[in-house]
C-alpha cells in the first residue's frame, strides 16, 4: 500500500523526490520505494532527515516505526510531545485538518490562532462538512466571569474575549452549513482538545501563560480507554453541557 502521508507531505512542502533523496543521502529510487510501500521503513537517520526536510514529524510519515520499535505500552498513543504549542509545525495541523473525514472537534478556549495560521480554514471546513464530516467548535463565553478572570491572569493587550470574538466572526460564515456546530462552555479554560478522527492535539494551559507558550501532546488512538479515549471523553462531556452559539441547521435528506 502506498505511503499517502509521505506523498502528501512532499506536495505540501513542494519538495521533489529528487530533492528529498538528496537531503536524505539516498538514491531517488529509494524515495520512490518509500512512496510505493508504507511498510518499508527507512533507517532512522533517513526518517529524521526526511521529516526535517518536509517540516513534519517522523511519526506522521512512518507511524509503524514509532509504534513497533519504541513504544509498546499505553504511552504508544503519544506520538510527539512539544514543550510549546507553537513548536508544532503548521504542516501537522494542516495534515490533520485535511485528512479528517468523520469528526473534527476544535475545543480551544478561543481558537484564535487557527485563523492566523490557516487563513482559508473556514472554506476548508465548509467543504469538509459538505462531504459529511461533523465539525464542532467549543469556545469560551466572551461575556463570562471565567473569561474575565482569565483576562486578568494573562494581562495581555489582545484579550481573551477579543480572541473569542474574532473566532465567532470567522465561524459566522459557517452558520448555515449543515454539519457545523458551535457551543459556549467555560470548563475547558485550562485545557484545549483538538480532535481529528483518531488523532488529537491536547494542550494543558500553564499558570499565566497563553496557549502558544503551553505544552502540547500529539496522540493517536490505538486502544480502548487509553489516553486518547480519556481526552475524548473530556471533550465530549464538555460539549454535552455547552450552550449553543447558534441553532444547528439540518442536513438535507437524501
Amino acid at each position: 500500500m502506498a505511503n499517502v502521508a509521505l506523498r502528501r507531505a512532499l506536495l505540501d512542502a513542494q519538495v521533489t523526490n529528487q530533492a528529498l533523496a538528496h537531503r536524505c543521502g539516498v538514491d531517488v529510487k529509494t524515495v520512490e520505494r518509500w512512496l510505493q510501500d508504507e511498510t518499508r521503513i527507512p533507517h532512522q537517520r533517513h526518517q529524521w532527515a526526511a521529516a526535517e526536510a518536509l517540516g513534519v514529524e517522523t511519526a506522521m510519515l512512518w507511524p509503524d516505526a514509532i509504534r513497533n520499535t519504541v513504544k509498546t505500552g499505553p504511552d504508544r498513543e503519544v506520538l510527539t510531545v512539544y514543550p510549546y504549542r507553537s513548536a508544532c509545525p503548521k504542516s501537522i495541523w494542516r495534515n490533520l485538518i485535511n485528512t479528517g473525514r468523520n469528526e473534527i472537534v476544535l475545543a480551544g478556549y478561543t481558537n484564535y490562532f487557527l485563523w492566523l495560521e490557516h487563513p482559508n480554514l473556514a472554506k476548508v471546513l465548509e467543504r469538509k462538512a459538505q462531504q459529511g464530516c461533523k465539525i464542532r467548535f467549543l469556545l469560551g463565553d466572551p461575556e463570562s466571569e471565567v473569561t474575565r478572570h482569565r483576562e486578568e491572569v494573562e494581562n495581555v493587550p489582545l484579550t481573551v474575549s477579543t480572541r473569542i470574538r474574532i473566532t465567532l466572526s470567522e465561524i459566522e460564515q459557517l452558520r448555515d452549513v449543515p454539519g457545523v456546530e458551535a457551543r459556549f462552555g467555560d470548563d475547558h479554560i485550562a485545557m484545549s482538545v483538538f480532535r481529528f478522527d483518531a488523532e488529537m492535539l491536547v494542550t494543558p494551559h500553564l499558570a499565566k501563560l497563553v496557549g502558544h507558550d503551553s505544552p502540547m501532546l500529539h496522540l493517536r488512538r490505538y486502544q480502548d480507554d487509553g489516553l486518547f479515549d480519556r481526552f475524548a471523553y473530556h471533550a465530549s462531556e464538555l460539549w454535552s453541557t455547552g450552550r449553543e452559539v447558534w441553532r444547528q441547521p439540518q442536513r438535507p435528506s437524501v
